[in-house]
């Protein structure tokens, strides 16, 4: 960093670590001991939509990948896109251990990043559970190189229950980069995976 970027208050951007993904499976179980939630299987990357040749061909790549693993619900991995414009990976297991999820989101990343796609990619995320059927996501910020809790309330509202984020932020935090600035927890409503 220059002596002007920091008289000017520039920061030097966060350079993506897919491997930050792989604390996922110690801190599930951190989370089950602190709140009881449970993982679903279910997880996704979303990425800014994308069209051409070239990404189809990066699907078909991810798909066949994945596609040698027969513990799953469905297809390897299914594209989905959001009411909001954007593209979602997103890759369906049976619920239980995090290792084999958090395989599939790596591969889809490096998949995207090593075809170019890298700017593209915005986060991923793997769904959780408790026996009150209360959903939450633990979001990578791809960007940021961090985690947040997300936790939206039953119903049709767009509503998140902001107490329990706070106490999954507070249980975690020894076991991810828990992204400090609250304002980027952005809300993924309706996300395919969640």
């Amino acid at each position: 960093m220059r002596l002007l970027d920091i008289l000017l208050g520039r920061t030097k951007p966060v350079p993506p670590d897919l491997d930050r993904l792989f604390a996922l499976p110690s801190a599930a179980v951190t989370l089950e001991a602190a709140t009881g939630f449970t993982p679903t299987g279910h997880g996704a990357v979303c990425f800014a939509t994308v069209e051409g040749s070239a990404f189809e061909q990066t699907h078909k790549e991810v798909r066949a990948l994945l596609d040698a693993d027969a513990d799953r619900d469905g297809p390897p991995v299914e594209l989905v896109r959001d009411g909001y414009g954007y593209s979602w990976l997103v890759s369906r297991r049976a619920p239980g251990p995090l290792p084999p999820l958090v395989n599939d989101l790596h591969a889809v990343n490096s998949s995207m990043e090593v075809n170019g796609f890298g700017p593209q990619l915005l986060c991923s995320l793997a769904g959780f559970q408790d026996g009150d059927g209360r959903r939450l996501a633990l979001v990578y910020l791809y960007k940021r190189g961090t985690f947040y809790p997300f936790a939206p309330l039953p119903g049709q509202a767009q509503r998140r229950d902001n107490a329990l984020e706070l106490r999954v932020r507070a249980a975690l935090a020894g076991d991810l980069p828990v992204e400090r600035d609250l304002s980027r927890w952005f809300p993924v409503w309706g996300a395919p995976g969640l």
